[in-house]
């Protein structure tokens, strides 16, 4: 069945105009020249270039044409038809096998298009399915293309489709464990490697503190001590007072004489300060120098300590910090430690002083300076290796993603693997009940091949010939496949001898028949669709009542015809065919009207109730002043006709000398209503002259003049 027409920019029909339909008998009304030739023509070489920009909806059917294209390449060209064929009555069992076959093919049909519904069914769940797991995926490119942007270089080529981004998604390999990035952090990634604010870091130094020597470190340990075989050294050793003996010396030299600042007695004699001196010999002064040397030294040690804020400025540092501050604390607390107790050891060189190992304390602290050296050698490395470094971040990306997303991709995939099953399912019985139908049709066709003949198609079409009332012509069969018109008492070709109402009859009667019959005896079944383009256009009215009625009995109340569309340019046919039961015809008619005015033809659904007549409807088109000129002036001149001649039994010549009329802007009007009246020698109008204005006025003055100008009010509001 057709559901929908379209007709664009062919003819008539200049904007695309659209019928549908779901109705088996379809009747269009039109006036001529409003587009029912192109309409049929269409249907009869849908492949025309011409109509490029027209379609129409159709589920298998065959269409076949009836309109002057039809007759024209049927009947002018020769007078032998092609034979159509029929079953022959005589082989009533090969018949009924043929029946029956052709009803279990449409049986079988019926399966097939079940199972197609049924596959088209899981096709556009399988699609929504698709559609909603895109649609989730879509977050992907509205997320990360948008707002800080940095990740976006990971979407090239992704952000135009959301079928080519899902797919995508799709074929990343699940990673088997949740990655231990985050999006975040390859953010951080990307900023450290990639755009106009990009750095490269300088290592930091190790700590590397100098050491004093093995002989510096046993002098510290080492008690120093005066002179042992001094006199005065027994003493001094017995009182443990050398180091203040020794400061003491510096006040010898300011004594005047022999009394002792403490106890005020003679006792400090030449003698006495002479063995105070040689137990400080030369060796107790070396080693005292070598103390001060140390001093010096391992303050040079302690002050070639690298400053902290060094390795606090790196952004590299910041993982080990904590430890590297604790490390660095104990190295500087030791140093300084061990400071003190040189500076005591110089001040009291009997002390014993033993320094605390750093050794330790560095390795930790330059421990923790090469993992940040090996950050900053990787960032470095990173950089002067961007596009390697991109393509692992965007790679580190997509499994993140894919990831996050699992759950939309595996629900989409149990959706796909159900559908698929089911579709596989359903094409494997589709395809075993479609095999089954081309055996069916084989046999069929068989069964044909042994029953058809010619014959019944003869027989009907002179029958027809007859019922309508025309007995001096009739088809015969010839030679083979073929017949032939016959005209008694006539040779050689006579259908152009024949009336055009002859011409219509018989090539309707042989479309009838072929519409009916086969075309050729292995012609496989298919469903039919019949467009008839006006087949009562040269027929008197008992001929239109007769065909009226057989393509009601042939056509709308044929089970062997699916659907049909029926066009015509005659109201008193029009009424023929459309059914007078509301209920019946809203259930199986659909009516429509063809309209054209200067913006092209139309086709617009048109109720019963708004049928006009002939005259209502010439009206109608003299009412609009944007239809084409030669249509209008054509209605006034039936309208004049009608009316005066018809209606009011008036001699129109008469009428049309009326002296109102005479003015010359009439004139363009009084000749075209005058062009077939033998009265007038002039008959012919340029459609240059035509001036709406000036022929609406001359009609109404016409009526006005003859005494109808309330007829003429009235008839100007339709």
């Amino acid at each position: 069945m057709i559901t929908q027409i379209n007709l664009g920019d062919v003819a008539s029909y200049r904007n695309t105009t659209t019928l549908n339909t779901d109705k088996k008998v379809n009747i269009i009304y039109g006036l001529n020249g409003t587009g029912k030739s192109t309409f049929s023509n269409y249907f009869y070489a849908p492949d025309d270039p011409k109509y490029k920009d027209c379609s129409y909806t159709n589920d298998g059917c065959k269409v076949l044409v009836y309109n002057q294209k039809f007759i024209q390449d049927n009947f002018y060209s020769k007078d032998s038809i092609n034979g159509i064929f029929s079953l022959s009555k005589e082989n009533k069992e090969a018949k009924e096998k043929v029946e029956q076959l052709g009803k279990d093919i449409d049986q079988l049909s019926g399966k097939s298009k079940g199972y197609q519904a049924d596959i088209d069914k899981e096709i556009g769940a399988l699609k929504k399915a698709k559609d909603t797991a895109e649609k989730k995926a879509w977050e992907i490119k509205t997320n990360y293309s948008g707002g800080d942007r940095v990740l976006k270089f990971c979407l090239e080529r992704l952000m135009g489709d959301k079928t080519v981004l899902f797919d995508h998604l799709v074929s990343v390999p699940l990673p088997t464990v949740k990655p231990v990035k985050t999006i975040e952090q390859l953010k951080e990634e990307v900023t450290a490697i990639d755009g106009d604010k990009v750095t490269t870091y300088t290592v930091l130094p190790k700590i590397s503190l100098s050491e004093l020597l093995p002989e510096e470190l046993e002098l510290l340990k080492e008690i120093v001590i005066g002179n042992e075989d001094s006199p005065i050294a027994k003493l001094i050793n017995q009182l443990k007072n050398s180091d203040w003996v020794s400061d003491g010396l510096q006040y010898l030299d300011d004594i005047e004489d022999e009394t002792c600042p403490f106890c005020q007695s003679k006792t400090i004699t030449p003698e006495l300060i002479a063995q105070i001196k040689d137990y400080f010999d030369e060796t107790y002064e070396e080693s005292k120098q070598n103390i001060g040397k140390i001093l010096t030294k391992y303050q040079k040690i302690v002050d070639s300590l690298t400053d902290l804020e060094i390795y606090k400025t790196s952004p590299f540092s910041i993982e080990f910090l904590a430890e590297m501050t604790e490390s660095y604390a104990s190295i500087a607390g030791t140093l300084k430690s061990n400071l003190l107790k040189v500076q005591k050891k110089e001040q009291t060189p009997s002390l014993k002083v033993e320094l605390e190992e750093l050794s330790e304390h560095v390795a930790s602290f330059n421990k923790h300076v090469d993992a940040v050296n090996a950050s900053i050698g990787i960032h470095n490395q990173k950089i002067s290796n961007s596009t390697q470094e991109l393509k692992r971040i965007k790679d580190e990306f997509w499994k993140i993603v894919r990831w996050e997303y699992d759950q939309t991709i595996k629900g989409y995939e149990s959706s796909k693997k159900d559908s698929n099953d089911k579709i596989i399912k359903c094409k494997a019985d589709k395809e075993n009940v479609d095999t089954e139908i081309v055996q069916l049709e084989a046999e069929r066709t068989e069964q044909q091949k042994q029953t058809v003949n010619i014959d019944d198609s003869i027989k009907n079409i002179n029958k027809g010939l007859v019922d309508i009332g025309i007995t001096d012509f009739h088809i015969e069969k010839h030679e083979k496949a073929l017949y032939r018109l016959v005209r008694t008492g006539t040779e050689g070709p006579i259908f152009l001898s024949l009336s055009e109402g002859e011409k219509m009859i018989i090539s309707f009667l042989y479309f009838r028949e072929l519409f009916k019959g086969k075309q050729t005896a292995d012609e496989a079944y298919v469903k039919k669709i019949a467009v008839i383009d006006d087949p009562v256009s040269s027929l008197s009215h008992i001929f239109v009542y007769n065909i009226g009625q057989l393509i009601k009995n042939d056509f709308f109340n044929s089970d062997g015809v699916e659907q049909v569309f029926i066009l015509t340019h005659s109201l008193y046919f029009f009424y023929e065919l459309v059914d007078s039961k509301h209920d019946r015809r809203a259930k199986n008619q659909s009516l429509y009207r063809l309209s054209k005015n200067t913006k092209g033809t139309t086709i617009e659904t048109m109720k019963y109730e708004e049928v006009q007549n002939d005259y209502q409807s010439y009206w109608s088109v003299i009412n609009d002043k944007d239809q084409p000129a030669a249509l209008i002036a054509n209605c006034m001149r039936n309208v004049v006709e009608y009316f005066f001649n018809f209606v009011q039994k008036s001699d129109l010549s008469n009428v049309m000398q009326k002296q109102e009329l005479q003015e010359v802007k009439y004139q363009a009007f009084i000749r075209y209503i005058n062009r077939e009246s033998h009265s007038l020698g002039q008959n012919i109008i340029d459609f240059k002259e035509f001036d709406y204005g000036a022929f609406r006025e001359g009609l109404r003055l016409l009526f006005e003049i003859t005494g109808y100008p309330e007829h003429y009010q009235k008839m100007s509001q339709i």
